[in-house]
């Protein structure tokens, strides 16, 4: 049962408030956003979270009586964070999110525009009004909530926003690089997750396949080399790769199946002028793999260089490479660990639900 001190913080924490904060958020527009012609691997930013992070960092400033650290990541590209101690020893609760969202796409073919944050029956709409505009909603509305109610506690609270989780994640690299991590007990996302306790996520491996052919005149395909074709072998067979390790992983009980996708397909590469009736000389994909307990990421890259090396034996004129450009580990955590039977504590005695 909750206690005086909990029911006095939550009745802190008003639906008002935090809807108002979230569609303030999601109004600023946070897709880090490329020159048209560089790639996402070293290309220049023509938009990016600055602006949302301003506006959160005087909200903190104002609301909490606290100057967070604004701390750059890379130019236009920054990380909030701002601790609140009670100057009691004791644990430190991070409450982390992020600032950028995924794109729009084409937003003519919204309902409700995308950063319009529309409120209607109940819903918010607009491009992170779930991931994770919201999340940041709460976790600074929760904070608010503390410090107003007074409350005894020991240890610190700290707000970790980082720039960059869609992408790289250079924004939280860079938190854990300059230390902010190092006395961190335990952390809390409010990512959407379908209102479900998540405790272990999936690893990732990104790469970046590149083709070589030859450019020839779309008249005369035969004095050239299709990197095209080859690149779409390259896709199948990964794709076959990818209903392998199904088939030998099964669904893992929380995160399902393992996946391989290629989410970017180029020819030629962004920075090259395409014509229609001129066949490319390199073509390029990105690749996504995502990964369950079940696999072992250095037997994964061993696997698609092998691919690679059986597609070339085939053909004389198939020449590929693979570069990986990421790799994180399958993360998980036990039912028993503190911070998710408190979790689950706080979800039974708020919803009336058991959390899955």
């Amino acid at each position: 049962m909750l206690n005086e001190t909990e029911k006095n913080i939550l009745s802190l924490i008003g639906r008002e408030e935090i809807t108002d904060l979230t569609r303030k958020l999601v109004r600023i527009d946070s897709v880090p956003r490329l020159k048209e012609t560089e790639s996402a691997e070293n290309g220049t930013f023509v938009n990016t979270e600055k602006e949302v992070v301003l506006f959160i960092a005087e909200w903190i400033k104002r609301e909490l009586g606290i100057t967070p650290e604004v701390e750059e990541v890379v130019p236009g590209r920054d990380n909030i964070i701002a601790t609140v101690d009670s100057g009691k020893p004791g644990p430190v609760l991070m409450l982390e999110g992020h600032t950028d969202v995924v794109s729009e796409g084409d937003a003519d073919r919204w309902q409700y525009g995308p950063f319009s944050a529309a409120l209607k029956d109940g819903k918010i709409y607009g491009r992170g009004s779930c991931d994770m505009k919201a999340g940041l909603a709460v976790n600074l509305i929760s904070v608010k909530a503390l410090l107003k109610s007074k409350a005894d506690f020991k240890g610190k609270i700290r707000l970790g926003f980082v720039c960059d989780e869609e992408g790289m994640m250079i924004g939280i690299k860079d938190f854990i690089k300059k230390g902010h991590a190092d006395d961190v007990t335990a952390c809390l996302v409010p990512e959407p997750e379908e209102n479900q306790l998540c405790i272990t996520m999936k690893g990732a491996i990104r790469a970046v396949v590149r083709v070589t052919g030859k450019m020839a005149h779309g008249a005369m395909p035969l004095t050239g080399i299709n990197p095209n074709t080859r690149l779409a072998r390259i896709i199948l067979a990964f794709e076959e790769y990818e209903k392998e390790e199904k088939e030998r992983c099964g669904s893992d009980t929380l995160v399902g199946y393992p996946s391989i996708t290629f989410t970017v397909v180029q020819a030629p590469p962004a920075g090259t002028t395409a014509q229609l009736n001129v066949m490319p000389g390199e073509a390029v994909g990105y690749v996504d793999i995502r990964t369950t307990p079940c696999q072992n990421h250095d037997k994964i890259r061993k696997k698609l260089k092998e691919i690679l090396k059986s597609l070339a034996q085939k053909d004389p004129d198939f020449k590929a490479e693979i570069e990986f450009i990421e790799d994180r580990p399958v993360v998980t955590m036990e039912k028993d660990e503190p911070i998710v039977k408190y979790s689950a504590e706080a979800y039974r005695e708020i919803t009336g639900k058991e959390p899955v």
